[in-house]
């Protein structure tokens, strides 16, 4: 095994997470910090211009990891086999340094302050009447504790916006049913291109209170806290499932790279693939990778960071023997519990004349809050306890991906040229209005190590054990009519509505928003990581990322993001002057 030369701090995963403690720590502390990315090399704005292939990107997945390399097993239940899973569907994970975090589309929404003291809201507010299951947690910190460092995220990212809550004064033309923030958004909102402008026009008709979705695709030129100056969003329709091809979208590249680049005391090394965190009597000494050569190697470090995608981190836990896995049958155990991902819909809207869809931007859009947080009495009474957010997300619709889209009952084939002629007709006439909801966490959704199949070193891949409940049906149909309203009130002339339905399908595109695993809290009984994200039993890990919720509400970015400078803080300001315990 090769030995490299011992690191103050050694950090796996290069995306937003990684970044964020590596810029933290390298700039407030003479520490060596050593970030190791299982991807390629870091990549420029001129090579993202030269390279916006639709195929290659949207079709081929070229920003995702190589699922035949790391494929990952899932099942319903823990009474039936897993199956692996090799073409990517759901909880598809970005690679290279920026991670997902240079390939997302920037929508930036803050979690509602009950989220984080989710479980105590909900057995005060439904008792007895919550699904059978249920293993939703408080957080151990509350939205007044985390506040700032969603401010302090804002600014970094330089997002575009309007306040609905400030300073506890609702503010009508932004989302009204937020928490209360302490500033404005850094930059204003987007215009509102054509079809967004329906869905204002629609919602506010039917009495909802639509506004603009918070981006962090500024909507002017943005020097933020740290002297990084971006451009406007240029509006390319090139954004998800894309690196920015003129360094406007807010992105670990655009944002944090800039100030780690010729720093001496940061060295980023790529086609490093962490396989084990090394550690002794309680104590992390390092972890263990394989390099582009293919040779096992050796990284010693003092503080050891995992921040890596949800998925991994907890993989990397269970492979170290760190932590007492979860058992679903006596319910002990803590590390893989509390697996969600996100409860959503989609309903396809068809209009009579075009929409010029092909322009736009990865955050550009529109939503309602109205349903957001605990859902109207009479869905209480059916059953949902729950909601989400409606809204538009114009991105731009790209000629492959979209093709072939139509108004049910349009064509009898989906192959043959009436199909292709319908296509052409209606390929820039239809969009879709979609939600993101909480997906609750249940006691038989967890993580495991399949004991069949092994990713491309032998190692063990993640077991996914999941299926949707009945409430996540109701949830997504309930707000299916909300969408499907809106349809109506913008004039659409047809419309098709998808959503989430039994058994559970992780071969379909759901979503890269996967939450758990290593989770949150107050008490190590009840978490893994306690809530500075310092691990309860070994204080010298830290384990940051969408791992640590124990649930998610909607898109995690900012959520994330705002944690890991608090995560930062506590390391920087208070362990490495009493190294310990925080907690």
């Amino acid at each position: 095994m090769i030995q490299m030369p011992r690191a103050d701090v050694v950090i796996v995963g290069a995306g937003w997470t990684g970044l964020v403690m590596a810029k933290e720590i390298a700039t407030r502390t003479p520490l060596s910090v050593v970030v190791l990315e299982r991807g390629g090399p870091i990549r420029t704005t001129a090579q993202y211009a030269a390279g916006m292939d639709e195929l290659d990107f949207e079709i081929r997945l070229r920003m995702k990891q190589n699922i035949a390399e790391q494929p990952y097993t899932h099942r319903r239940s823990s009474n039936e086999p897993a199956r692996p899973v090799r073409q990517w569907g759901a909880y598809q994970q970005g690679i290279g340094v920026g991670g997902e975090g240079e390939a997302w589309s920037g929508v930036s929404p803050r979690f509602l302050p009950e989220q984080f003291e989710l479980a105590t809201h909900l057995r005060r507010k439904y008792g007895a009447r919550l699904p059978e299951g249920l293993a939703v947690q408080d957080w151990g910190l509350t939205y007044n504790e985390i506040e700032p460092y969603y401010w302090r995220a804002e600014q970094m990212l330089g997002l575009s916006g309007r306040a609905g809550n400030l300073r506890g004064t609702r503010v009508p033309g932004g989302n009204i049913f937020e928490g209360p923030r302490s500033h404005e958004y850094p930059l204003p909102p987007h215009p509102y291109p054509y079809f967004a402008a329906l869905f204002e026009k629609g919602a506010r008709d039917l009495g909802f209170n639509p506004f603009p979705l918070p981006a962090a695709t500024p909507s002017g030129v943005y020097t933020n806290p740290d002297g990084v100056t971006r451009p406007p969003c240029q509006y390319c329709g090139h954004c998800g499932y894309y690196g920015c091809m003129v360094g406007a979208k807010g992105t670990p590249g655009t944002t944090m790279l800039p100030l780690l680049r010729g720093r001496k005391n940061v060295t980023i090394r790529t086609h490093s693939w962490v396989r084990r965190v090394i550690h002794r009597d309680g104590k992390a000494e390092g972890v263990t990778y394989m390099d582009a050569a293919g040779k096992e190697t050796m990284q010693p470090a003092d503080v050891v960071v995992l921040a890596s995608w949800s998925m991994n981190n907890v993989s990397r836990l269970l492979l170290s023997g760190i932590g007492e896995p979860y058992d679903p049958q006596t319910g002990m155990g803590t590390l893989g519990r509390n697996f969600a991902t996100e409860v959503g819909g989609r309903t396809e809207v068809f209009f009579d004349k075009p929409l010029n869809a092909f322009i736009g931007g990865g955050a550009l859009g529109n939503g309602i809050g109205d349903y957001m947080g605990d859902p109207p009495d009479a869905q209480v009474s059916a059953g949902v306890f729950r909601g989400g957010l409606v809204r538009t997300l114009l991105g731009g619709q790209s000629p492959i991906r979209a093709f072939g889209r139509l108004p049910p009952g349009t064509v009898s084939s989906n192959w043959g040229s009436e199909w292709k002629k319908a296509g052409l007709q209606w390929y820039d006439r239809q969009l879709a209005l979609n939600s993101n909801a909480t997906h609750f966490t249940y006691r038989q959704n967890y993580l495991s190590l399949d004991p069949t199949y092994t990713d491309k070193w032998g190692d063990p891949v993640v077991r996914v054990t999941m299926d949707w409940t009945d409430h996540e049906v109701r949830q997504s149909r309930m707000l299916g009519d909300v969408q499907v309203s809106i349809a109506k009130a913008m004039g659409a002339k047809a419309y098709s509505f998808k959503g989430n339905e039994r058994p559970y399908d992780a071969a379909r595109a759901n979503d890269t928003h996967v939450s758990g695993g290593a989770i949150m809290g107050a008490s190590p009984e009840s978490s893994v990581v306690n809530p500075w994200l310092q691990h309860w039993k070994m204080p010298n890990l830290w384990v940051v990322g969408g791992s640590a919720f124990p649930q998610n509400e909607s898109n995690p970015t900012l959520t994330l993001i705002a944690l890991t400078f608090r995560a930062a803080d506590a390391l920087v300001d208070r362990y490495l002057k009493h190294p310990g315990a925080l907690a």
